[in-house]
């Protein structure tokens, strides 16, 4: 193959399948420079192939299926960022992961990257149906790795969610594509400037399916808590890959189906404000972070709700900050895990002593979490802010993100670095995170610094950099009025946890679960089932007795008949016998003769 032919083949080849061939030969990798190869090198490649594609918004490659057109790769400027960041952080795992081998729990990451990144470049809702299963398949390896009770409970739980997610999406498109004849999302419906965001219309026959099975993955409320059910069970490193792609994609097949529907609004508006009270008085820090993940996600669906060029930039951008700065937040409490055993609040404290790096590169996440100017949250987030004030309509929504800005500082920016490194002193002593694991927060955080202090160089392949996008980086972004606001809205925050912690009336932690909408399956649905049954296991009671009553009455009555001395035993006199003899004979000369 030449050089040439070479090129053309990556150019044209969806990045996703490379890292699925990388996956399928983790397993047998016996040493660990050819894992660490397969772990790196093939997000490495999928980035060549990315960066190498021929054009976007073009159907590089297709295939015809049972009479359908599949859309195998087809990139534009909405999927790039998607990509590019579920590409860097299946690398970031990589990197992260190789302390330890445990072949299914890689081999199944690798997987579960790759038909992320697969999902993001498709063009059509088979395709998109299709990895989107491989994702809840091969994820709900991660939450099983411990291989404990509690992770095998939420494995199931888990799946059942993300299962019926996929049902979901499965039945409405069949009833869409039944009705309109149609699966590629460029053909859908007229494009948002060229570009197909929110092409599907909302009352189109099973369109409201799609949205709810796009809605259980990206943890609409009463349907999130699979989230910190599932994220806190997992090993040290399966948290960090489960926050990159699950809720993400489903952010992105939001944006590009149901852009502008402004259901979407206030459901992420409260998906960014009711975590905040959990999170405050949860113990368990890995589900604190899981908790302020909801509330992220909520800022980018709000904005996808918003549907205007700024604010789909904004949900865009925010996505691929918050993977990085999520997932070098549960990377540092990764690295507590490993070290200490636990990520509860009440078992930790003065870890800066023994694992500096650790608690530099936490702190860097937090920042980037809480919006602090020069670091990637603050651009990102300020866009969606934007958006939402730009409506006078929306005044009360942006109210909601505000107060949600505040609290993730709160609970993520603040309450993770200082309970987990700083505060009491909880006497431990860990060893610093192994090499590999700082290797991969170290890239995180430049990342975040990076992104901060110089957005232009990523943001450029927004999806309307050109309309709106290097407007606002150039003129809006570094006003004083914005960033001033900013700065008083972190600096409160901070002086009210200072204030409640000197005051000792800061919410204790809870040590045991946190139940909100879990109540349903952890006590709920027990407890129903046990109401319901107990009428069913009165009647089964009865029916027993009742068949233990008719068993012993036949019984009995055989004892009568049969018995040595019953009814068939008794002896008949010989003159009864001739008699009924000469009836019987009589009887059928009878029937004979007259019938």
């Amino acid at each position: 193959m030449t050089v040439e032919r070479l090129a053309d083949w990556l150019a044209n080849t969806n990045p996703g399948f490379f890292i699925l061939a990388a996956a399928l030969f983790v397993p047998f990798a016996r040493n660990n420079a050819l894992r660490a190869f397969l772990m790196v090198g093939g997000p490495a490649i999928a980035l060549v192939a990315l960066i190498s594609a021929e054009g976007l918004g073009s159907n590089l490659s297709t295939v015809s299926v049972l009479g359908l057109e599949l859309v195998l790769y087809r990139p534009d400027s909405l999927s790039f960022l998607f990509g590019l960041a579920f590409i860097i952080a299946a690398a970031l795992f990589g990197i992260y992961s190789l302390h330890r081998r445990d072949p299914l729990q890689d081999a199944t990451a690798m997987l579960y990257a790759g038909a992320a990144v697969t999902a993001v470049f498709v063009g059509d809702l088979v395709s998109l149906f299709i990895t989107w299963e491989l994702t809840a398949i091969t994820s709900v390896f991660q939450v099983l790795a411990p291989r404990s009770r509690e992770s095998v409970r939420a494995a199931t739980r888990y799946l059942i969610f993300q299962v019926s997610s996929g049902m979901l999406v499965l039945a409405g498109i069949c009833m869409f594509v039944s009705a309109t004849g149609q699966i590629q999302f460029a053909l859908i419906a007229p494009s948002m400037a060229g570009l197909p965001v929110g092409v599907m219309d909302i009352e189109a026959p099973g369109a409201v399916l799609i949205l709810a099975g796009f809605g259980i993955k990206a943890a609409f409320p009463m349907v999130h808590n699979w989230l910190q059910d599932a994220y806190p069970k997992t090993t040290e490193t399966g948290a960090v890959v489960l926050s990159a792609f699950t809720t993400k994609l489903a952010v992105y097949a939001l944006a590009r189906y149901f852009a502008g529907l402004e259901w979407l609004i206030w459901i992420g508006a409260i998906m960014t404000v009711f975590p905040v009270f959990f999170a405050v008085i949860e113990n368990d820090l890995r589900r604190v972070l899981a908790y302020s993940l909801n509330n992220q996600v909520g800022f980018m669906v709000c904005a996808v709700g918003i549907g205007t060029q700024l604010a789909v930039n904004g949900a865009v951008a925010h996505a691929f900050a918050h993977i990085m700065y999520k997932g070098l937040l549960f990377m540092s409490m990764g690295a507590v895990l490993y070290r200490v055993g636990s990520t509860k609040a009440t078992d930790l404290g003065g870890l800066h002593r023994t694992m500096p790096w650790t608690t530099l590169f936490c702190l860097v996440g937090a920042a980037s979490i809480s919006a602090l100017p020069l670091f990637s949250g603050f651009v990102a987030k300020s866009m969606v802010m934007t958006a939402s004030h730009a409506d006078p309509a929306l005044f009360v929504v942006w109210l909601m993100l505000l107060f949600a800005s505040a609290g993730v500082l709160e609970h993520s920016g603040i309450k993770i670095p200082y309970f987990a490194f700083f505060g009491h002193d909880s006497g431990k002593r860990p060893q610093e995170a192994p090499f590999n694991m700082l290797l991969a927060m170290g890239v995180a955080a430049a990342l975040c610094i990076l992104i901060g202090i110089m957005p232009g160089w990523l943001y450029q392949f927004l999806p309307y950099w050109e309309e709106v996008g290097k407007d606002y980086l150039a003129s809006d972004l570094w006003t004083a009025p914005h960033v001033l606001q900013q700065l008083q809205l972190l600096v409160f925050a901070t002086l009210a946890f200072m204030l409640l912690q000197w005051r000792q009336l800061y919410p204790p932690e809870m040590p045991g679960v946190i139940v909100d909408v879990e109540w349903l399956w952890r006590r709920g649905w027990p407890d129903l089932v046990s109401a319901a049954g107990r009428p069913l296991w009165q009647a089964g009671r009865l029916a027993v007795r009742g068949a233990d009553a008719a068993g012993g009455w036949f019984t009995g009555l055989a004892r009568q008949v049969f018995a040595n001395d019953g009814w068939v035993s008794a002896k008949v006199p010989l003159s009864v016998t001739a008699v009924a003899s000469l009836a019987i004979l009589g009887l059928v000369l009878a029937v004979s003769l007259f019938a």
